[in-house]
């Protein structure tokens, strides 16, 4: 084997498609099948879709819809509207991940999905990957692509490992009556919750917030009434929407802090190399981005023109100039919300001048995707 990608996330997809058209033997490691629901805003900026599309992803026939408007309330209620300058598409995870995983399938990845990596090792140039059923794999190379903490991070004794995670993400698809080229954020005490339309008509509505937000109602619908409620935009859409799950997707044991994008010789790939915060959703685009660069790089090193050493410096390097400001940015701005006051003054200031509002949010973006023809 060529190339072993751990996690079946868009960063995962991408590099493995990449490759495998490359013709490099490619398996990719999913403990999941598809298709299957993800914690996700599910709005992403149109950085990436001319490369999705050059990919054969075909968004129209998906039913992407187009994003070009970004509002923002305060806890208390109050709004600010502008325009998203580079815009955006909203889709599902479930349909958009489908979509990368049946070219997949048709490029001849090898998927291993319902299964977990338990060990890797390296040795002798060469890595050694053992599969919860039993399997043992080697390969070239292996991509992290996992997304949240797992028993890869431990083994790898990651520094991010070492600090406690406060955050709670929730995601519920609705229907409701909201415009479908504006994407929303609603602050509440301790979080914020994103709004955007997806494909047939319906709504992603995903929230993030703290365990210690959580802890005092025990259990979620509590939460939301006690602490959402108090933000009457999110008021009105609990109570007049209809919700299309029996119960939430939640995640927890997601870090925001910094990450290395090479560890142990494993090159690390979307949320696994850095979790954007969600802050105009835009950590579907930074992993797309990423999947890319490390199959490029990679394809590189498979075909000779690079050492490991080369290899593993040039994508840190370039995964560093590409993505660390943007996650820095996005972290910076994080602080504004879910905090009452600081999100009260952030709505004063940015309704004073909106250029800065519309500044920050290009900062949040990167630069459009430059297709090879």
């Amino acid at each position: 084997m060529d190339v072993i990608i751990i996690g079946g996330g868009l960063a995962g997809l991408v590099s493995g498609l990449e490759l495998a058209r490359r013709g490099y033997q490619v398996a990719i490691v999913e403990r999941k099948t598809y298709p299957f629901h993800k914690v996700c805003g599910e709005y992403v900026s149109n950085e990436v879709r001319p490369y999705l599309e050059s990919l054969g992803v075909d968004l129209k026939a998906l039913g992407a819809t187009h994003i070009n408007r970004f509002q923002f309330s305060s806890p208390s209620g109050r709004l600010l509207e502008t325009t998203l300058d580079l815009g955006g598409f909203g889709l599902s995870r479930y349909v958009l991940d489908h979509s990368l995983y049946q070219l997949g399938q048709s490029a001849g990845i090898r998927f291993l999905v319902g299964k977990q990596v338990e060990n890797v090792t390296f040795a002798a140039d060469q890595f050694t990957v053992e599969i919860n059923d039993g399997q043992v794999l080697t390969s070239r190379l292996v991509i992290g692509a996992y997304g949240k903490r797992t028993k890869i991070d431990k083994q790898l004794q990651r520094l991010f490992m070492q600090k406690p995670s406060p955050y709670l993400g929730v995601k519920y698809h609705i229907r409701t009556e909201f415009p479908l080229d504006t994407i929303a954020l609603h602050n509440f005490q301790n979080g914020y919750c994103g709004l955007s339309a997806i494909e047939d008509g319906k709504y992603c509505l995903c929230y993030l917030t703290t365990r210690e937000n959580l802890r005092p109602f025990g259990n979620i619908p509590a939460m939301e009434r006690a602490v959402l409620f108090q933000n009457p935009h999110l008021k009105r859409i609990y109570e007049n929407a209809e919700f299309l799950y029996d119960k939430p997707e939640v995640i927890n044991e997601f870090s925001f802090a910094p990450k290395r994008a090479v560890e142990q010789h494993i090159l690390m790939a979307g949320d696994s190399a850095g979790l954007i915060t969600p802050l105009c959703g835009n950590g579907m685009a930074l992993a797309i981005h990423s999947g890319k660069l490390v199959s490029a790089l990679s394809s590189t090193y498979l075909n000779g023109q690079f050492t490991r050493n080369e290899l593993e410096q040039r994508y840190q390097s370039e995964w560093s100039t590409r993505f660390a400001r943007r996650l820095w940015v996005g972290r910076t701005v994080q602080r504004l919300f879910g905090d009452r006051w600081l999100s009260e003054a952030a709505v004063s200031v940015f309704g004073t001048f909106k250029p800065l509002l519309r500044g920050i949010i290009r900062q949040t973006h990167g630069e459009v995707i430059a297709v090879e023809k």
